[in-house]
């Protein structure tokens, strides 16, 4: 049995893990916690998520949780997320991160502290996103140069970052795939006489509008044809079965940095 603590109880995904670890026979809910200043803090998590009492109190903070679990997800803030790293770490335990909005520094340290703990850091919990990262990345090979890439993607109106943290794992997918470096031919967007397309470019463009959960395409343009992956988020319940899914692997793997592929067995 998986004991597991969730970061971000009170929030619209940690209830949600929440509720999915009461219907999965592998895991337990074994701690809970918040930000201190939150209102959530001393209710019973089981009450918050709407699925009864636990008898799991949400603590303020996550270092009075992990005695107490095996694995932790995380579903804060960036900022918490890497305070809630660095506690995970020195206790040698494993986490899942669902945090959004992480700098590229960020992912850095984490990628550093991983050989301290087991640490899951992906771009998109979705198994179909992960399984289109693979398909993008054999179509481009099969493609090759002659066709244009294009990476579009369309998320709710309260969605801070953009590019999407997803479409970035495409494009990088792509330029892997082409040989290419994302941090030279990558563009986001486009305005004003901006000249030709190059033939190397990898466009990025972010779409935001109502109530989105996430929508992502690929396009591969070439001259008479053009072919389009989409993937379509309809429910953000998929995102939190993604991080129960990881949260039930994670704790019996080697000290390191994972990601979805590797619970796939994509890599």
């Amino acid at each position: 049995m998986i004991r597991v603590a969730v970061a971000g109880a009170a929030g619209r995904m940690g209830g949600q893990i929440i509720r999915l670890i009461q219907e999965e026979p592998g895991a337990v809910l074994t701690a809970a916690a918040e930000h201190p200043a939150s209102p959530a803090v001393g209710r019973d998590a089981g009450e918050a998520a709407g699925v009864g009492t636990l008898e799991v109190p949400i603590r303020a903070g996550l270092a009075e949780c992990l005695d107490a679990a095996d694995v932790v997800v995380d579903f804060t803030s960036a900022a918490a997320t890497m305070a809630n790293v660095d506690l995970v770490c020195r206790a040698g335990k494993a986490i899942v991160i669902g945090s959004t909005g992480l700098s590229a520094e960020e992912k850095l340290e984490i990628g550093r502290r991983a050989s301290e703990a087991r640490v899951f850091l992906t771009p998109n919990m979705s198994v179909g996103v992960n399984v289109l990262l693979k398909v993008v990345a054999d179509v481009a090979r099969l493609l090759g140069e002659d066709y244009d890439v294009e990476v579009i993607e369309t998320h709710h109106r309260f969605k801070r970052d953009a590019p999407s943290g997803t479409a970035l794992a495409l494009a990088e997918a792509v330029a892997e795939a082409l040989h290419r470096d994302l941090a030279e031919d990558g563009v986001c967007g486009r305005e004003g006489l901006v000249g030709e397309r190059g033939r190397r470019e990898i466009g990025m463009h972010a779409v935001r509008a109502g109530d989105v959960v996430g929508d992502h395409t690929v396009v591969f343009g070439g001259l008479g044809e053009r072919v389009e992956i989409t993937h379509k988020a309809t429910s953000r319940e998929l995102f939190a079965r993604g991080a129960v899914r990881a949260a039930l692997w994670l704790p019996d793997r080697p000290n390191g940095l994972y990601d979805m592929r590797d619970v796939l067995g994509l890599r």
